[in-house]
């Protein structure tokens, strides 16, 4: 794409808007390398990262890019034998790291949203978690090396620890003799040149020997190594040499491991600034309301109610525009001021952002074109130093224009032949017009010229348009109308600002009567699409309050539906054990006929026969509603109450009567409470026992002696056990008044810190949270602010 275009579009400004949303410098880069594509397929395949990391960051937010760095100066000297120091170790355990929790947050949120495009490229992430481990074991969150680093470095330290000890405890004691007390400046142990020394006044120089490292400005304070501690601190010298050269072996060894992985570690930066670009684009759709266009490469394009990306939200006016179909030129007409550089430039920078894979902001719905190039006319670029007028840089563009177009190429031109005699400047316009018009490329133009309006009237495939003007207030509205040709409003506004009439009745005398009858049929048709406008958008108002209705009432449909499955389930799994139940009654019954049988022989007695014949038919199950109907309407009506045990017909499932609302009662049926006609419930045992005794409100209080923690230990939990926790422990911490708790959850493999980090971005009483500093557990602790 040529870069004058870009210039005029300030398609940079975008970029620069994108680029704040990148979280690393690899998507930066990224970012800034971003190029319009004139290719239909990689336009798709880019557009289509952009929905899934759009999809992604709504539904999970974006991916974890923290500790990831451009290690790739590191890498690149590990490769050629150089020592990496502890920081740029450091930053390549923290990028492994942070690569590995990236690639865990798109599997996890591909388990369970597909993203397969996301998917596909996390796939390609290698995990080094050996190199990683090997890196932290030995090197700090401050990037200084651990005497655990190996078993020689931790010798070696200990010895320094112990010799500084002796040394400090030698000065110690002679700074605390009153005889050599007021020989010094100050009675304190400082260090010069990595040696211990004492602060001596210049006086009582001759009464120390020793090293003298150094003297204060004035001269009047010399910093002594007494004789006695010489030797101490020749030890501690070869000590701190002994402790350089190990932590330097230490350090090689690391690199070359680091070289090992060099190379595949070089190409997982190249996937995470591409991930981290595409969360870009997804952040700054959001930021901008903007929405997935669909993309062609047949010259179609179609805006719903596109918006300049650089003007506020609040101020722009958004534009409806569809070229490519009926028409493949739309010629603007109308006075200054009314917006129509703005359509163009609106129209031009829409069309980049989407071929270069960015959400545009339109309507759903919005279709863009691919196009091999775009070129544009905007603007007013005379030259001094080259001596061209505003006609003259104006011509010189368009010929450029006109030497590389092709028929798949998109043509703004902005006031179309200005600069020059009205004459002549209509007829050059309406030539060029003509000539990109037959070679099929599509154009929007703007001009001053009525005669436009006659060309674009007459020839096929070029429509009028024009920007809405409000005669009432006399000032633009910005908004394009196609199909409308631009009136000059000249008679008008000089009408309103007080102008005599016999002026504008002679001027008007003026005018053909060709062109008055164009004035006047413009005017109705203006007059006629307002009135449709409002048509248009009461009936556009119609229709979204019915989908509203619609939706509302399928949501409570399927909420019906799902309850009412629900309570069949559990009336035929109820009935069901009540089945079994029966039958296994029924068989222990016939089992003792027959046992009674055999030692009776024949003859069993009536009564034990008319006893079985209870039992059996107590084992049987309880009738349904049909039969309850009918003992209902048979029965004499009962008195239910509060606590009464009931049968419900319609559930065949007893229940306890919570409370009585007029011709209804709440029911408690295990754990659930329904509300059930009194028709259709019968009583099956009075609750004499709460009728006795008065009702007792129970209450719960929080007393001040809880002993409420400012940490919660996770250690060992898993991610689902992890989350119930935190969330009492907000609750709790946030009743008990805490501004910050501590979250323990150590380091291991990340999964609980990242599942952490996210519920706590969601939870309603966290304001901020953040990983542990020095001293409070690194990586180990999240730390929440509450609010």
């Amino acid at each position: 794409m040529d870069n004058k275009i870009l210039h005029t579009l300030d398609y940079a400004k975008i970029i620069n808007k994108l680029e704040q949303h990148a979280a690393t410098s690899l998507g930066k880069a990224a970012v800034q390398a971003l190029q319009p594509n004139s290719d239909l397929e990689m336009v798709k395949h880019s557009l289509a990262i952009t929905d899934e990391s759009y999809k992604a960051d709504r539904l999970k937010g974006s991916a974890p890019f923290g500790g990831v760095v451009d290690i790739k100066p590191a890498l690149l000297r590990s490769k050629i034998g150089g020592t990496l120091n502890p920081g740029e170790l450091l930053e390549i355990a923290e990028t492994v790291r942070g690569s590995r929790r990236v690639k865990r947050h798109v599997e996890q949120l591909h388990d369970d949203h597909s993203v397969p495009l996301l998917a596909a490229m996390v796939e390609q992430l290698t995990e080094h978690k050996a190199l990683e481990d090997a890196i932290f074991f030995c090197i700090d969150d401050q990037g200084e090396v651990l005497d655990s680093a190996s078993a020689e470095l931790a010798n070696i330290r200990r010895e320094l620890r112990s010799g500084e000890s002796r040394v400090r405890e030698k000065l110690e004691g002679m700074i605390r003799s009153s005889s050599v007390q007021k020989m010094l400046q100050d009675a304190i142990i400082t260090i010069r040149n990595d040696r211990y020394v004492i602060p001596v006044k210049q006086e009582y120089r001759s009464n120390f020997g020793g090293i003298v490292h150094d003297q204060s400005g004035s001269g009047a304070t010399l910093f002594i190594e007494p004789e006695a501690i010489v030797v101490m601190n020749n030890k501690l010298r070869e000590l701190r040499l002994a402790e350089e050269r190990e932590i330097e072996k230490i350090l090689q060894k690391l690199t070359a491991l680091t070289a090992e992985y060099a190379d595949e570690l070089m190409f997982d930066l190249d996937v995470l600034g591409q991930l981290d670009f595409a969360f870009a684009k997804a952040r700054l759709a959001h930021t901008m309301g903007a929405t997935l266009p669909l993309m062609n490469d047949r010259g179609f394009l179609k805006l719903r109610r596109g918006r300049h990306p650089l003007i506020a939200r609040e101020q722009v006016v958004p534009i409806d525009v569809e070229l490519g179909n009926n028409y493949t030129a739309i010629i603007v007409t109308g006075p200054n001021t009314g917006g129509k550089t703005v359509s163009l430039k609106t129209i031009g920078l829409l069309s980049l952002m989407a071929m270069s894979g960015l959400f545009v902001p339109a309507e759903d719905g919005s279709q863009l074109c691919v196009f091999d190039a775009i070129y544009a006319d905007i603007g007013d670029e005379q030259s001094i130093e080259q001596s061209l007028s505003t006609f003259s840089s104006h011509l010189t563009n368009i010929i450029r224009i006109l030497s590389n177009m092709t028929p798949k190429s998109l043509v703004l031109l902005d006031e179309l032949g200005a600069g020059t005699d009205p004459a002549e400047g209509s007829a050059l316009a309406i030539a060029i017009l003509e000539h990109m018009h037959k070679l099929g490329c599509r154009i929007i133009a703007t001009t001053h010229y009525s005669e436009l309006k006659a060309y674009a009237y007459n020839r096929k495939g070029v429509i009028n348009a024009s920007m809405e003007f409000d005669i009432a207030t006399l000032s633009p509205t910005y908004r394009l109308l196609i199909g409308v040709p631009g009136r000059s409003n000249a008679f008008a506004i000089a009408e309103r600002l007080g102008l005599a009439r016999n002026i504008i009745d002679h001027a008007r005398g003026e005018v053909s009567e060709e062109d008055m009858r164009v004035e006047s049929m413009i005017a109705s048709l203006e007059e006629n699409r307002i009135g449709a406008e409002a048509e248009r958008q009461t009936a556009e108002a119609l229709r979204k309050q019915l989908e509203t209705e619609r939706a509302r009432h399928e949501a409570e449909l399927q909420k019906f539906e799902e309850q009412r499955e629900r309570l069949l389930a559990k009336a035929q799994d109820d009935a069901r054990e009540v089945m079994l139940k029966a039958k296994r009654e029924a068989e222990e019954i016939i089992a003792d006929l027959r046992k009674l049988a055999q030692e009776e022989g024949a003859a069993v007695k009536d009564h034990k026969l008319i006893e079985a014949r209870r039992k059996l038919d107590e084992a049987t199950p309880e009738k349904r509603r049909a039969a309850g109907s009918a003992k209902q309407k048979s029965a004499k009506p009962q008195q239910i109450e509060s606590g009464d045990e009931v049968m419900v017909y319609s559930l065949n499932q007893r229940g306890h009567v919570v409370e009585l609302s007029g011709n209804d009662a709440f029911v408690q049926l295990g754990i659930m409470k329904m509300k059930v006609a009194l028709s259709d419930l019968e009583l099956v045992k009075r609750a004499e026992a709460n009728k006795a005794q008065p009702k007792i409100a129970a209450s719960l209080k929080r007393t001040r002696d809880e002993n409420v923690r400012s940490e919660l230990d996770l250690r060992g939990a898993n991610l689902e056990e992890a989350m119930i926790e935190v969330d009492r422990f907000l609750d709790e911490s946030f009743l008990a008044g805490f501004g910050q708790v501590f979250i323990i959850h150590g380091i291991g493999t990340g999964v609980l810190r990242t599942g952490i980090s996210d519920f706590l971005r969601r939870h309603k009483h966290v304001k901020s949270y953040r990983l542990g500093r020095y001293g409070e557990g690194g990586a180990g602790v999240t730390v929440a602010e509450l609010k």
